[in-house]
């Protein structure tokens, strides 16, 4: 199978425009994983690259197949000039790097928690995986491999994070949306709970 990550790097350019930084991360064990940020108006988006090169596999499964699984980049979306948000390309690509050195399987609706602040000062030390198709489109690849999605984060406060756990994904996005929450707000304050 064809290196992916230039295709998904192609795709990241053609739906986010040209990435105005970039850097690399590796972690003892893994690939490396890139961080690329792209400036858009009153947004910064911060899109891994590295976490799609190799499908994620089941953690209880004897061995891992190289073609086929599931496989993700992960794009977070914040407005600049309030927080140092830059900081963040550590624990995005910590958060791409679970799935080789956790087993982890990174799908809509979980939890990542980072084990600290999002980045100096910030409010959230978790995400929400978000559902695919809307900012990036699935990159499709030749059989039998899955497409690589593009999983929006979204930041969590702690007591957002514990919420989610005990009422679901859904009902903590019914309640950002029914309280007007805007998600890319790097200093927001935890969304009424009540």
């Amino acid at each position: 199978m064809a290196d992916v990550l230039p295709l998904v790097e192609a795709r990241l350019r053609s739906a986010l425009g040209e990435p105005d930084a970039r850097a690399a991360v590796t972690f003892l064990g893994t690939d490396r994983i890139e961080v690329l940020r792209f400036t858009e108006g009153d947004v910064v988006r911060y899109a891994t690259l590295g976490m799609s090169a190799q499908p994620m596999a089941d953690p209880t499964a004897v061995l891992a197949d190289p073609v086929k699984g599931p496989r993700a980049e992960l794009v977070l979306s914040v407005r600049p000039g309030v927080a140092d948000t830059d900081k963040v390309l550590r624990p995005l690509a910590v958060l791409a790097a679970s799935p080789q050195v956790e087993g982890l399987i990174v799908a809509p609706g979980a939890s990542l928690d980072v084990g600290g602040a999002l980045w100096p000062g910030a409010p959230f030390t978790s995400v929400l995986v978000a559902e695919s198709g809307g900012l990036v489109e699935d990159l499709e690849l030749d059989a039998p491999a899955d497409p690589v999605r593009f999983l929006p984060l979204l930041p969590m406060t702690p007591n957002e994070a514990a919420w989610k756990r005990v009422h679901g994904a859904g009902a903590l996005q019914e309640r950002w949306l029914n309280g007007g929450t805007d998600l890319r707000d790097p200093s927001r304050k935890s969304v009424p709970l009540d």
